[in-house]
């Protein structure tokens, strides 16, 4: 056994290695020592497959597999099934990885629709084995990568959210910037440029194994319709590596925007550029347009791109209230409209399910609901859901008593009193309408849902 020393390669870089060394002169790797720590040279070094399958790393990369759980690949195999794969199989997969000659499998093509669209958006579904060499390429990378990024980017980076980027963007509007150019790449992940970006992977990596085992995963191919068809462009979504792949792409047009001194937000492929005037926003639109055709090879979508005001246009989720009080984070139409139909949905009377289980299930969405947009500043509109919600609880109770004795009897146990009880249950009126009056209102209160775990939407 021979050790081999590389003094000050990078963050979270190889100190030293043991290497065995086979007859014939063959080295192969046996064990790395990965240290942290600042260095001179930020880029990657020779050793960084190492790195990638050391055994931290994967032990880590397995655990967020597992986390994120996601449907099986064209093998079939599962998130469960994955970790007495690998007690078999590991040692044959890793040797392949340091050989070069490990063959990622074809991605399992599927489509979602596009919230408020009727177009599909195609994500591509890799084997639950891929998603784990793919996390694990994205940890290393993403930890040497992230640095060189855009303080302007937020998309898919470690402590960094949307809700930085809307602060930011408000930010903008604040200083005078009144205007803003709303790009949209047309179809950005199906149409990125394999050999620039392998270009721009290959000024960085110095490690000729990662490089093609990136290009394998590239050109793995997709599988639709018992079909498998060859890609030479694109990076499909669903993949541990395609958030940090977009942005290595787009890392050029931010830096080209820092260069013109462009105020910007990007979050992935929503780039929202802030001007102080339409004249000038026009201007922007077209010469940046350009660079992103002449020099990343893609194309901006003229019918969704536009220049505006910001509050005629929505940036995750989000918008801008004008008037009086202007330049406050408020809740996208498009995304209120998505919110009413889910819970139009969940709440829907002609459902037969219980009703604890009914706010159950209401309540795990508006949680995570209430946890990203709660983040607007029009608590007004979160009141007015909230009263909403209430009002189509309400009906769905109204239509579950059925008849007249019931309810009546229903309405008595809730501490209605006599006259009440008996107005409210002969009404003849429907449950929608009813569902406002005001027997059903103190009936079910407030504090009612609560008790029943129902979030207050408007609450802190």
């Amino acid at each position: 056994m021979n050790e081999i020393r590389q003094p000050n390669l990078s963050q979270g870089k190889i100190l030293s290695a043991t290497v065995q060394v086979k007859p014939g002169g063959n080295a192969e790797r046996v064990d790395a020592s990965i240290a942290e720590g600042p260095t001179e040279n930020p880029m990657f070094n020779s050793f960084l497959l190492e790195a990638v399958l050391e055994r931290s790393n994967m032990q880590a990369a397995l655990k967020r597999v597992k986390k994120n759980k996601g449907a099986a690949g064209i093998d079939g195999m599962t998130v469960e099934d994955l970790a007495p794969h690998l007690k078999i199989f590991w040692p044959e997969i890793r040797e392949q990885l340091f050989a070069g000659t490990y063959k990622p499998s074809p991605v399992r093509r599927v489509e979602i629709p596009k919230p408020g669209s009727l177009d599909k958006r195609q994500l591509g579904i890799p084997t639950v084995l891929d998603r784990l060499i793919q996390q694990a390429l994205a940890q290393v990378l993403q930890s040497k990568w992230d640095d060189t990024f855009s303080n302007s980017s937020f998309g898919f980076r470690p402590k960094r959210s949307a809700h930085q980027a809307v602060k930011q963007a408000q930010g903008y509007l604040c200083e005078g910037h009144v205007c803003v150019v709303d790009l949209d790449l047309e179809k950005f992940f199906d149409r990125v440029n394999h050999d620039r970006l392998m270009n721009s992977l290959a000024k960085e990596i110095e490690d000729k194994r990662v490089l093609k085992l990136l290009r394998a995963y590239l050109n793995a191919g997709i599988l639709e319709n018992g079909l498998c068809s060859v890609t030479d462009e694109g990076v499909p979504q669903g993949g541990p590596l395609s958030p940090l792949l977009s942005n290595i792409v787009l890392d050029e047009v931010d830096k080209e925007l820092e260069l013109r001194g462009h105020k910007f937000v990007r979050y992935a492929d929503d780039l929202n550029i802030y001007v102080k005037s339409k004249r000038a926003g026009v201007r922007v639109m077209k010469s940046v347009s350009e660079f992103i055709a002449k020099r990343i090879k893609l194309k901006v979508n003229e019918n969704k791109s536009a220049v505006a005001k910001p509050q005629e246009r929505k940036f995750l989720g989000f918008s801008f209230t004008g008037g009086r009080n202007p330049n406050r984070r408020k809740i996208a139409p498009q995304a209120i409209k998505r919110f009413k139909d889910k819970v139009r949905h969940l709440t829907n009377r002609n459902h037969s399910i219980k009703f604890d289980v009914r706010c159950q299930r209401l309540s795990i969405y508006l949680r995570g609901w209430k946890a990203y947009f709660g983040f607007c500043e029009t608590r007004s509109v979160l009141r007015d859901l909230d009263s909403w919600i209430r009002r189509r609880l309400r009906a769905v109770m109204w239509k579950q008593w059925k008849v007249y004795g019931r309810r009546k009897s229903e309405l008595k146990k809730l501490g209605l009193r006599e006259d009440l009880a008996q107005s409210t249950a002969w009404s003849s009126k429907g449950p929608w309408r009813l569902s406002n009056s005001l027997g059903l209102q103190m009936a079910f209160p407030k504090s009612f849902f609560v008790q029943k775990g129902i979030p207050l939407l408007e609450s802190k």
